[in-house]
């Protein structure tokens, strides 16, 4: 295993550079990167875990913020006609247009700025994601309770767990704190349709914001006959916190029926809000028959 102290490196702030090539192997094969693949890497550093993404066959694009390290990985890599590296802060960054997956060690400081950024448009063609970040950042967002605004928002388009616990002397230099790789993996079939990802995004942002029960938060949308059937069928408690919901988009939901509006009853527990559906409605949108579904005004 190759695993030596490194002089001092510039970087973005609270970078912290993988020390261990076998670790940086272990993690892109865990990532499950293959030949082809078009990976990108936010902050390419020293190059460690670069050097394994170029091992896998993929194609590499690394973003890299520091002029110095990003002309040393050119240097380093110029060989490899299947990786690029661009100066670029990802956290403004306009993500590849074709099918991608992220492979990345990310600033602690900056990637709540960087998943934001990657994450919060569910329209991008973004695969998965294997990013290693501080520990409480990953068990904070990958918890089911309490839930978080963006991992709430997250989890409509993917499935959010923690694949691995690292030591703070994997790093050099060494955080003060454990990191973990945080995976971001693509539902099969979305919770939320996808054009619908900043209109979701104000519903959550206002039901969190609200620092009230469900109940009240909603009472602008739903009528309480429809919060009361709501409750049972998808198991939350009236007098719940957004916090306390595995998954907000829950409380949104109304499915249409015979030309009227309902709340979801005993037999549509499968069904979702916003939804991916044969025909699916968004917040708003008129129907046929020219009426309107109950809609959410945050969203």
């Amino acid at each position: 295993m190759s695993v030596r102290q490194r002089p001092p490196q510039r970087g973005a702030v609270g970078q912290h550079f993988l020390r261990s090539s076998r670790l940086a192997a272990d993690i892109v094969g865990q990532a499950e990167v293959a030949r082809g693949d078009l990976i990108v890497e936010v902050g390419g550093g020293t190059g460690v875990l670069t050097h394994a993404l170029v091992r896998s066959g993929a194609t590499i694009l690394v973003i890299e913020r520091d002029p110095a390290l990003a002309a040393r990985l050119r240097r380093r890599f110029d060989r490899f006609t299947s990786l690029t590296v661009v100066d670029a802060d990802a956290a403004a960054y306009c993500w590849p247009r074709d099918r991608f997956a992220v492979v990345a060690n990310l600033p602690f400081a900056a990637c709540g700025a960087i998943l934001a950024g990657l994450l919060g448009d569910p329209l991008l063609p973004l695969s998965r994601a294997d990013v290693i970040v501080q520990w409480e950042f990953a068990s904070k967002h990958a918890a089911v309770w309490p839930a978080t605004l963006r991992s709430s928002h997250w989890r409509a388009w993917f499935d959010v767990s923690i694949v691995r616990r690292l030591h703070r002397t994997a790093f050099s230099p060494p955080p003060s704190v454990d990191a973990a790789v945080l995976r971001l993996t693509r539902r099969p079939q979305p919770l939320v349709l996808p054009d619908l990802g900043a209109a979701y995004w104000e519903f959550l942002a206002s039901a969190f914001a609200s620092q009230t029960s469900i109940r009240r938060a909603l009472r602008s949308s739903l009528s309480p006959l429809q919060l009361k059937r709501l409750a049972p069928a998808l198991g939350f408690a009236l007098d719940a916190q957004p916090r306390d919901l595995e998954r907000v988009v829950a409380a949104q939901e109304v499915v249409p029926g015979d030309g009227e509006h309902r709340a979801l009853g005993e037999h549509d527990e499968e069904q979702h809000p916003l939804v991916v559906r044969e025909q699916p409605l968004a917040p708003g949108r008129v129907r046929p028959n020219g009426r309107r579904r109950v809609r959410d005004r945050h969203a």
